[in-house]
């Protein structure tokens, strides 16, 4: 039987242009954060808990939130009060930027898909470290690990790329329980070429050496898209590099599964992503003792336990929310 959200809430969402209702429910979730009786309302919703320890954090329970849901952080307190066991935020980048012109996300409801080709529209990481100054200040800080993701600048070189990642760890990492490096979206110009080991190895080395206070878990965001060699190199790279997780995966630019007439430009999420992600969980953990944080086609609780069947730690959902509310947390706590 379909839940509230998907009865009610979904149609009048999805009656609206896919990125007006985007940014109407992250108002709403925003203005939520900040008013207790909301929060306590959304509450109805969290899963039982269900602790989970990776990387020297405690999670409360498997389930996050995928990063670009909430690219700018500003409703942690009502990711939090949902239930998920944490949220990663982002994609930030160093500097400020309006992304791709719209249209720009699109959904494919019959395959519980969507495209988007946003292109890292975000405040830019001083604003973001700003917000989060204040949100710790104010006392309503999530109890939830929080992860942050960084990618590069549009407008940066890719022979700066390290040095601009390095930005925004440094303005960013005393807010984060783990960092992101998103080196796979496809919806950057040539920002997957980070990907390649001689400029991941760059990346990750000066990440790494950084100096911190405490160590944060580095983490990357990789693609679904990569040859089983290109895996391997991948793999190797993180390894050398100490990486503390990797998640598989970003969007895909297969599109074969979409109707020519239902298809657009950019990288594809939600149902038809499940086999490809999938795959690519299994084949990490068949070959890397790396942590798998399992991200794609997560559109139920049988694609859930999917992942962790075959050897994914943590889960992040993001087109599986869109598409079925905060309800898919408890169905899939039920099922594990």
């Amino acid at each position: 039987m379909k839940n509230l959200y998907e009865r009610l809430v979904r149609p009048l969402l999805f009656s609206l242009e896919a990125e007006t209702a985007h940014h109407f429910t992250i108002a709403s979730l925003r203005r939520a954060s900040h008013f207790d009786p909301a929060l306590r309302a959304l509450k109805q919703f969290a899963p039982p808990s269900r602790p989970k320890n990776l990387f020297g954090l405690s999670f409360p329970n498997p389930i996050g939130l995928a990063a670009g849901l909430d690219k700018n952080g500003v409703a942690l307190p009502a990711w939090a009060a949902l239930g998920f066991g944490f949220i990663e935020i982002g994609t930030v980048t160093a500097v400020a930027q309006p992304g791709n012109s719209r249209p720009r996300i699109f959904r494919v409801p019959e395959q519980k898909a969507l495209i988007n080709r946003l292109g890292f529209n975000n405040d830019g990481a001083d604003a973001v470290a700003e917000r989060f100054r204040r949100l710790r200040k104010s006392g309503r800080w999530p109890a939830v690990p929080v992860g942050i993701n960084i990618g590069k600048s549009r407008t940066t070189p890719l022979e700066r790329a390290a040095d601009d990642y390095l930005h925004s760890f440094r303005l960013l990492r005393d807010f984060a329980d783990y960092i992101t490096l998103n080196v796979s979206s496809p919806n950057t110009p040539g920002l997957r070429e980070l990907q390649e080991p001689a400029a991941l190895s760059r990346l990750l080395h000066v990440i790494s050496s950084e100096p911190t206070s405490v160590a944060k878990p580095i983490v990357v965001k990789i693609s679904p898209d990569l040859s089983p060699i290109e895996l391997e190199a991948v793999l190797a790279a993180c390894e050398e590099n100490g990486v503390s997780g990797i998640i598989a995966t970003n969007t895909t630019l297969d599109h074969s599964e979409i109707p020519p007439q239902r298809d657009a430009e950019g990288g594809l999420s939600g149902a038809p992503l499940r086999e490809k992600s999938t795959a690519l969980v299994r084949s990490i953990c068949a070959n890397s003792k790396i942590p798998v944080i399992a991200s794609g086609g997560i559109c139920d609780a049988e694609s859930a336990r999917e992942k962790f069947e075959e050897g994914a730690q943590l889960i992040q959902l993001y087109t599986g929310f869109v598409y079925h509310g905060p309800q898919l947390l408890s169905e899939i706590m039920e099922e594990l």
